[in-house]
């Protein structure tokens, strides 16, 4: 780890002593609290640690939402969650291809050659590649968010973080609800669950949900409803025990995902057909996103089938336990978008991923403690085997303005089939080679197999000093192929070959006219221009990686109320392979984390405030770039990107208990993100310039619950979240994710509000609520498609959701 010691030692003994008199400074707070015994916080208790523990004890920057907090904001999915946790971003766009960011930290990929930073992990199973992992909330209890590395408890990929859910057991006695939810732009939710005792000592819980709208795009054309969800899932889950000692919990989990795919709205004025938009665009001259009609003529969709099946047995032991879990997790999906964000043929560009994923996941688990000590020790095994195909589908009309756009082709119109079928039709031929469709593809395997074994030990050398060490072996074994096919378009080949055997390329050879057969079989090679030479050639490569990723961490309790604690963690990501370009591979990613922290709790307020540094080594991922800059009109392509970084900053959250109806929370992050050794693909070099994270992200909540006596309860939830302003960079608007145009500020500051208004009956069988998110309408831009700014001139955009609202009603028996 290259730390600069003296001054960052410095740094840490300051703020230790600015959490100690802070620490004392709350023993007066303390006796306010105690004034209203009645009005106490509720504990919470977590598994962040591999143990059951209250959260105000664990020496981890974490925060948890609990299911009143999802309810507040009706949450689905995680991407619905990470507004209320400063630090953490999640694109849910496309549940098929999510990204997770927690403080600055992301893995920018949707290729199998790479993994995720953040782990994501169910009933301590961990979810696997990002194509799999953003499944609806079936019977969620609590969401556990851990910042910083999890390497050594958590595992592989959990450099940034990690995010725990938690989802509800069966119980003994028979329960069940039902939930349905309607709300504007079509909004159609429900789910229902079950809990069923089957025995004195077992219970079935089962669960299944629906989820349907029409989404807030209509096509400017034909009024036809672009976006929206439809998605079914079902849970079912059987806890049984066998004599005192064990416990069986099996569980299934199934959905199915079938929708229109994401939005792409053109921010490109286009002149009238046959005319095209000039090349390269300047963006003073984007349109704003959220003034402008969107406009596609692809049948855009999202599909995905996921299947995921859990055991996990508990055996008390005379000196400990033993903790078996074993998983199996299978998806298909497709993703298929418009990139070209028009409806106007000669401009097509569409992308295709399509993806199989199975993994299997087997732990065995020992813990055990007694006064002195507290320990958990186990081994892991992990297989992967996932099959991805990406393609780019276009037509030859669309290739034609490429071509005419990069002054490439030998005719005097600048075009290819256009001119070609000119002349056949001048000779009397009725062939016309344009409109064909044209397909490139590349297609990736990858056979993954990781092994771990990890330890950790709590020593609790006073009544109020702990110290804990924990240790992580890993070593990751993958076996990665490329397969770049030539271009598909048989419709093209097949009148290539009636006009080759009419003799129409030799009579144009006798003529002078330099246009061949091979000259119009080529491959514009959207995807990877270097796999050229490998056209319709497998390429293998096996790489493997090994880590050790150790933690440190001393907590002393100055008091029953206060906790003052300090750690230094590594996280460890594996290295892979750019699905995108053969040959390229990453290293493993390492990151070093030193965290100090404060934990403070009386009976009716409580607050968790750390100070963190990490220095991150090796980032990896797959960005789209100009190959060459001085050229203004070329291909963009994906290519391999590597960077170190580091980051100073400040957590902090807290829950205030103020009366017995009123409660309030808040949460926020600091943080400084820097580049310490990087220099882009396109050579701009970027050492010590922000990485784009902004400085201050923050949200904060306020429920009031009003007794009406005889009439139930009242519950109103007010939440406000804020995003602040990407920090830019030279290399920042070379991605289309940051900067000024005339209309357009990407990267600008976010704030949301949400509203949630309940009554419950007085037997709490019964409950009904208006909710609003998103209640001053604010969208803002989320990114740039630049996927055709170059050879097209066209661009597209994304933007965020608009204000949405609904009615629910849930009955409970």
């Amino acid at each position: 780890m290259r730390v600069k010691q003296r001054s960052l030692v410095t740094g840490v003994q300051r703020a230790i002593a600015g959490l100690m008199v802070l620490g004392a400074s709350g023993t007066a707070m303390a006796q306010s609290a105690t004034e209203d015994a009645a009005t106490t916080l509720d504990r919470i208790t977590v598994t962040a640690q591999s143990r059951q523990q209250e959260i105000q004890d664990v020496p981890i920057a974490l925060q948890v939402v609990d299911q009143n907090l999802l309810s507040d904001v009706a949450a689905e999915n995680l991407g619905d969650i990470d507004s209320l946790v400063p630090g953490l971003v999640i694109s849910a766009v496309q549940p098929t291809q999510p990204s997770f960011r927690l403080r600055g930290v992301e893995t920018d990929d949707f290729g199998i050659g790479t993994d995720p930073a953040v782990g994501i992990f169910v009933d301590g199973v961990y979810g696997g590649r990002g194509g799999g992992v953003l499944l609806p909330f079936v019977d969620v209890e609590r969401i556990e968010v851990l910042k910083g590395p999890q390497g050594t408890l958590f595992g592989r990929n959990t450099a940034a973080g990690a995010i725990s859910l938690v989802t509800r057991r069966p119980q003994a006695e028979t329960e069940a609800r039902a939930t349905v939810r309607v709300g504007n732009y079509g909004k159609k939710y429900a789910d229902a669950m079950w809990n069923i005792p089957t025995g004195e000592n077992s219970a079935l819980r089962f669960n299944a949900l629906i989820n349907n709208s029409d989404g807030w795009f209509q096509d400017g054309a034909t009024g036809k409803d672009l976006g929206g969800e439809n998605v079914w899932a079902t849970r079912a889950a059987w806890q049984t025990r066998f004599g005192d000692n064990t416990t069986a919990y099996v569980t299934w989990d199934h959905e199915s995902l079938d929708q229109n795919g994401r939005v792409t709205t053109g921010i490109v004025a286009l002149p009238a057909y046959p005319q095209r938009p000039p090349v390269p665009v300047d963006p003073d001259d984007y349109l704003d996103p959220r003034k402008v009609k969107t406009y596609s003529d692809a049948d855009n969709a999202e599909w995905r089938t996921f299947d995921g099946v859990s055991l996990i047995v508990d055996h008390a032991l005379t000196w400990g336990n033993f903790t078996s879990t074993s998983s199996w997790r299978q998806y298909d999906s497709t993703n298929h978008t418009e990139e070209d964000g028009t409806n106007r043929f000669d401009l097509y560009v569409d992308s295709v991923n399509t993806e199989n994923n199975e993994t299997f996941y087997q732990e065995f688990k020992f813990s055990g403690s007694n006064e002195r000590f507290d320990w958990v020790a186990g081994a892991s095994y992990f297989n992967e085997d996932a099959r991805q195909t990406s393609e780019v589908n276009t037509n030859t009309e669309a290739v034609d303005n490429i071509v005419r756009n990069m002054g490439i082709a030998p005719t005097p119109d600048g075009s290819l089939f256009g001119f070609t079928s000119m002349l056949a039709q001048m000779n009397g031929i009725p062939i016309s080679l344009v409109g064909e469709k044209w397909n490139e593809r590349f297609n990736n395997t990858l056979d993954t197999t990781s092994y771990a074994v990890f330890g950790d030990v709590i020593w609790k050398a006073t009544d109020r000093l702990n110290l804990t060490f924990g240790l992580r072996y890993t070593r990751d074994e993958k076996d990665f192929s490329w397969l770049n096919t030539p271009r598909n378009a048989p419709g093209l080949e097949a009148k290539l070959g009636a006009l080759e055997a009419l003799g129409f390329f030799q009579a144009l050879a006798g003529m002078g006219i330099p246009i061949t057969r091979e000259l119009l079989t080529f491959d514009m090679a959207f995807i990877d221009p270097p796999a050229m030479v490998n056209k319709g050639k497998l390429v293998r490569d096996k790489k493997s990686w090994s880590d050790w990723s150790p933690r440190f961490v001393v907590d002393y309790h100055l008091n029953d109320d206060t906790m003052v604690f300090g750690s230094l963690a590594k996280g460890y990501k594996a290295g892979g392979f750019n699905a995108l370009q053969i040959g390229p591979a990453f290293e493993n990613e390492d990151v070093w984390n030193l965290e100090i922290g404060l934990k403070q709790s009386f009976d009716r307020f409580s607050y968790n405030v750390s100070v963190f540094h990490y220095q991150y080594d090796n980032r990896q991922a797959i960005r789209l770039i100009d190959p060459d800059p001085t050229n203004p009109v070329d291909i963009p392509v994906y290519v391999f990107d590597t960077s170190d970084l580091e980051a100073t900053g400040v957590d902090f959250d807290m829950r205030w208990k103020v009366t017995e109806g009123l409660t309030l929370d808040a949460a926020a992050e600091w943080i400084d993100s820097k580049y310490k050794n990087y220099v882009t693909p396109e050579g701009v070099d970027l050492d010590g310039a922000p990485t784009g994270e902004p400085r201050f992200t923050a949200s904060a909540g306020a429920v009031y619950v009003a007794d009406l006596g005889g009439n139930g309860q009242l519950r109103f939830s007010l939440r406000q979240a804020y995003r602040g302003a990407t920090r830019c960079n030279a290399g920042s608007d070379l991605q289309g994710d940051c900067g000024i145009s005339k209309v357009l500020n990407i990267g600008e500051s976010q704030q949301r509000t949400d509203v949630r208004v309940g009554w419950t009956s007085p037997l709490k069988h019964w409950n009904w609520a208006v909710y609003a998110n998103n209640v001053f309408d604010k969208q803002y831009v989320r990114g740039l498609n630049t996927y055709g700014h170059d050879p097209l001139g066209v661009v597209g955009a994304t933007i965020t959701d608009p204000r949405t609202y609904g009615l629910e009603m849930t009955v409970k028996f």
